[in-house]
């Protein structure tokens, strides 16, 4: 396969271009429709690619947002219940890929749970995912810091605290991969949490800050996935010792970003499943009660 054409998959892959889009550079570099959606093909074939949520859920209201940031205007995402009533709200911290459909995703799986659900573009500073092409330029601390993923933050939960549909003292993160780093990070940084979730990422550098996490926390960890899990034992000791709550698992057989049901050599259904429902009846103790 052509490198122009993988380039575009990765894209499409991604989130990072619209479907009429593809088509339309598919058909630009192969000339011919047919072509085209014989490239689009495994995509809408394969059920890994396939949203659990479908993005027009008639019981959601879904939607791009942009919400004052430190820094400049952050681009986000936006899933509630169509429901009338107040929620509790949950950011939802992307990997370092960028904010893709995946995430958009699982924002719309919390939302069907009862929860608003926020995901913000953390590259916004650099123009957005689809400008900042991460994938190609890294993340990191040059393109989204730490610091600048906790300001974002920050102010994202004061976006939600603005929404009539939102109860402002049910806040909670969760994050995955780099998201699960960044969101562990969140966690010491933002006041009033209530409940953080981690999806196989390194604890808070220097690991001194958890002294001010004031959320419980859950993590769940890949039993293939060595250089994250290094450093499981160090967190556990320390937020004992601080007396800070934080419970994990490490899932056997499960890689690095095995969640991720849009990477088929990654994902692990059932992992995934248990570590989904793990997340869910923690966020309803924390968030619900």
């Amino acid at each position: 396969m052509p490198d122009e054409i993988k380039e575009l998959v990765q894209e499409y892959e991604e989130g990072k271009i619209s479907r009429r889009d593809f088509i339309l550079k598919a058909i630009a570099i192969t000339g011919s429709l047919a072509a085209a959606n014989a490239l689009l093909g495994p995509f809408l074939s394969s059920p890994l690619h396939a949203a659990q949520v479908d993005p027009n859920d008639p019981e959601l209201v879904s939607s791009d947002v942009e919400y004052p940031g430190k820094a400049g205007k952050v681009f986000a995402y936006l899933s509630r219940p169509k429901a009338s009533g107040k929620h509790p709200a949950i950011i939802v911290v992307h990997a370092w890929t960028g904010i893709d459909d995946h995430i958009r995703d699982v924002a719309r799986r919390f939302a069907k749970e009862g929860y608003v659900a926020l995901a913000p573009d953390y590259l916004s500073r650099h123009g957005g995912t689809p400008v900042a092409n991460p994938k190609r330029a890294g993340v990191g601390d040059q393109l989204a810091p730490a610091e600048a993923v906790a300001e974002d933050s920050e102010a994202g939960f004061s976006y939600l605290k603005r929404l009539p549909e939102v109860r402002g003292d049910r806040l909670g993160v969760t994050g995955f991969c780099w998201g699960g780093s960044r969101a562990f990070f969140v966690a010491t940084q933002v006041r009033g949490l209530r409940a953080a979730v981690i999806y196989y990422g390194t604890s808070p550098s220097p690991l001194s800050l958890v002294k001010n996490i004031e959320a419980p926390v859950m993590a769940h960890y890949g039993g293939e996935d060595p250089r994250v899990n290094a450093g499981i034992p160090a967190t556990e000791e320390a937020m004992k010792k601080l007396g800070k709550s934080f419970t994990y698992k490490i899932y056997p057989g499960a890689q690095h970003a095995f969640n991720e049901d849009t990477r088929p050599e990654r994902y692990h259904p059932e992992a995934a499943k248990e570590a989904w429902g793990r997340t869910l009846e923690f966020f309803k103790t924390h968030l619900k009660a």
